[in-house]
């Protein structure tokens, strides 16, 4: 199947259901592979876990910009009518804080946002033009009622005997070698 000018990407299984996906997960952290990953039309509970991934720094992303974007506000507005240009309106005070609250929110919420999609998209590696995967006619069942997995071969402990036959024992229903 292979060409001479096309390098292995890894070995892709396809598996009957959502629990034999998460036992083959377990199965790959347990044999050392670090470089793999799981496909279903679906998420699944407990996926993460049985994957070994680390929590999320997305949401430590979206405070950071929350509080640049609350900082930003009031330092905004205090320079504003504090600093650069004071207007004494019916003996209110300049530094009036209630009336600060909606652009404080707003932008609160609008940088929150930003760092949400951004971060996401870096943290994910997106844009994506290519994957391998999207080559395979079997994969496309990923969308609809298909579990996959593939480990990649750009992992230390891959070699492609070894994990073909971890994903027989899994009870894989089909095995694919993915080349770019």
């Amino acid at each position: 199947m292979s060409t001479d000018n096309q390098q292995l990407h890894g070995i892709l299984a396809e598996f009957k259901n959502p629990k034999e996906l998460t036992d083959v997960a377990k199965k790959m952290v347990k044999s050392g592979y670090n470089k793999f990953d799981t496909y279903s039309p679906f998420p699944i509970h407990g996926m993460d876990k049985a994957m070994n991934l680390k929590k999320s720094k997305l949401g430590w992303i979206v405070f950071c910009c929350g509080l640049i974007g609350f900082s930003g506000a009031i330092a905004m507005m205090y320079y504003m009518s504090v600093i650069d240009y004071p207007m004494n309106i019916s003996g209110k005070p300049f530094f009036n804080a209630p009336a600060w609250v909606p652009i404080t929110f707003e932008l609160t919420v609008l940088l929150s946002a930003f760092g949400a999609v951004f971060g996401m998209f870096f943290l994910n590696g997106l844009p994506k033009f290519h994957n391998p995967l999207f080559n395979v006619e079997r994969f496309k069942k990923a969308t609809d009622d298909g579990f996959f997995a593939c480990i990649e071969a750009e992992d230390d402990r891959f070699d492609a005997e070894k994990v073909k036959k971890l994903f027989e024992e899994a009870g894989a229903t089909h095995i694919e070698e993915v080349y770019d």
